[in-house]
């Protein structure tokens, strides 16, 4: 997020950063991206996706 407006790069790259540690990747020594992270859902414009079981 580059100030306070949401982009394309940040929809984007969510889909996937917001489950790095599913895949193993921890993201603890990353705390900028953590609290973005944490900061995407609290958007107006934030969907949730539902996952399949």
């Amino acid at each position: 997020m580059v100030g306070d407006c949401y982009g394309l790069a940040d929809i984007a790259l969510f889909a996937y950063t917001h489950v790095a540690p599913e895949g193993g990747i921890s993201l603890a020594p990353y705390s900028n991206i953590y609290a973005w992270i944490e900061s995407v859902p609290a958007h107006p414009g934030y969907i949730p996706i539902s996952h399949a079981t």
